[in-house]
């Protein structure tokens, strides 16, 4: 996968979860997850690489610091469109 996109999941209209995908080496598998707090899980393949990150409070989630994790991860931060989902 080339670009990074974010699934939500809902129920009853509202957002229950969700899983920013990472770009990542065909057939990458998850290794290891690490929890960062406030309701973020990234996950890493066997090389160390980060190839997603789990949402497990999305309402409680701040743009700024799902950013904040991207940015020890050294990918660039989310613009405004691709948190779309979350708030609808």
């Amino acid at each position: 996968m080339k670009q990074r996109y974010l699934e939500v999941t809902f129920r009853n209209g509202k957002p229950l979860a969700a899983y920013l995908y990472l770009p990542r080496q065909d057939r990458a598998r998850v290794a290891v997850t690490r929890d960062v707090g406030d309701g973020l899980k990234v996950d890493f393949d066997a090389t160390g690489a980060a190839i997603g990150i789990e949402i497990t409070a999305p309402t409680k989630v701040s743009a700024a610091r799902l950013n904040a994790v991207l940015a020890q991860l050294g990918a660039s931060m989310l613009g405004s469109h691709e948190l779309a989902p979350l708030a609808a």
